[in-house]
């Protein structure tokens, strides 16, 4: 018989990640409920996202547990931290972490293109 889980954290969070997860998921941008319409209740290719998900230190913007794939959607702000983001994206990936990057006018101008690159992405093994 497998122990009982002591604690509810997701992969090392806190609680005050879990309360700013929840505030980031009500507070959501504009892209990023866009998105979020075309990949919830599994209608992109049958599998399951979950917003705003956090994972240790970090929060990701859209996550499907089943491919450990991250979607990130970037605003302005991310052309100032690209070298935090880089960082962020490799030290998830030492996790196994899978990492998709988006600008926010790419969701807004160009959601086709994005949903296939998450399509394809879905696709692998």
């Amino acid at each position: 018989m497998a122990p009982l889980k002591k604690t509810t954290r997701i992969r090392g969070t806190t609680r005050e990640m879990e309360y700013a997860a929840k505030r980031l998921r009500r507070e959501m941008t504009t892209a990023e409920r866009k998105l979020w319409q075309e990949l919830r209740r599994k209608k992109l290719l049958n599998f399951k996202f979950r917003a705003q998900h956090p994972v240790g230190r970090f929060i990701l913007d859209f996550y499907c547990p089943e491919k450990k794939l991250a979607v990130e959607i970037d605003g302005k702000i991310h052309s100032r931290q690209k070298e935090r983001d880089e960082e962020r994206d490799r030290m998830l990936a030492l996790y196994g972490y899978r990492i998709l990057r988006f600008s926010n006018e790419d969701v807004m101008n160009n959601l086709s293109a994005v949903l296939r690159r998450i399509r394809d992405e879905l696709e692998k093994d």
